[in-house]
């Protein structure tokens, strides 16, 4: 490898397992946030997500003997989370009244997945943390496997058979909720006021 360059997830896996701590925390680094992002979402308590997160790093760590290298360690790792979201959510704890906002991501920001980058007025702007508010709360009253695979296809960038790997569901299954997940997030949106018209260059529409 050429020197300073910038170890791969499965190199930096290989290290942890022969005992580098170091290189266990470069992977926490890399994927605390979106980690973190996707169970937020899930849960919408950030006290909870954060003690969820942690859990899956735990987890992570106690299994990492466990991963297949032919797989992406995003994908494994959001397996992990996933997992542990969902047994959280089934355990009946209540959640929280939905964030007003999400995290502040580029690519998290449900906000800038719908807005329409090219309008910078103020008005425009106002609108689109509008428009990223309501599709918070919108995706929010989702039923959980309808949410995770809406966040990790449209917030996370998983691919379809990321997905399938991530939840343990075949890929007809993934297309069925992400299809009808956009459905109901179209009449939860309308009726949350923000129709067609308003909602025109979204993503998930």
């Amino acid at each position: 490898m050429v020197a300073g360059q910038m170890k791969t997830d499965a190199e930096l896996v290989t290290s942890a397992l022969r005992g580098s701590q170091d290189a266990f925390r470069e992977l926490v680094t890399r994927f605390e946030r979106p980690v973190y992002s996707l169970v937020l979402r899930m849960v919408q308590d950030p006290g909870v997500a954060e003690d969820l997160a942690q859990e899956v790093f735990v987890k992570a760590f106690r299994r990492l003997d466990s991963y297949d290298p032919q797989w992406k360690f995003s994908s494994w790792l959001f397996k992990i989370a996933h997992n542990t979201t969902i047994d959280h959510l089934r355990r009946g704890v209540p959640e929280t009244v939905p964030l007003e906002t999400g995290v502040e991501d580029d690519r998290g920001s449900l906000a800038a997945i719908l807005a329409d980058e090219t309008v910078e007025s103020p008005q425009a702007a106002a609108e689109r943390r509008d428009l990223g508010r309501a599709l918070e709360r919108a995706i929010s009253s989702l039923r959980p496997d309808y949410r995770v695979a809406v966040l990790m296809f449209y917030v996370h960038g998983a691919s379809y058979h990321e997905i399938c790997e991530a939840t343990g569901l075949p890929l007809g299954t993934v297309k069925t909720n992400l299809h009808r997940a956009r459905k109901e997030l179209a009449q939860v949106m309308g009726g949350l006021g923000w129709g067609p018209g308003e909602t025109g260059r979204a993503a998930v529409s």
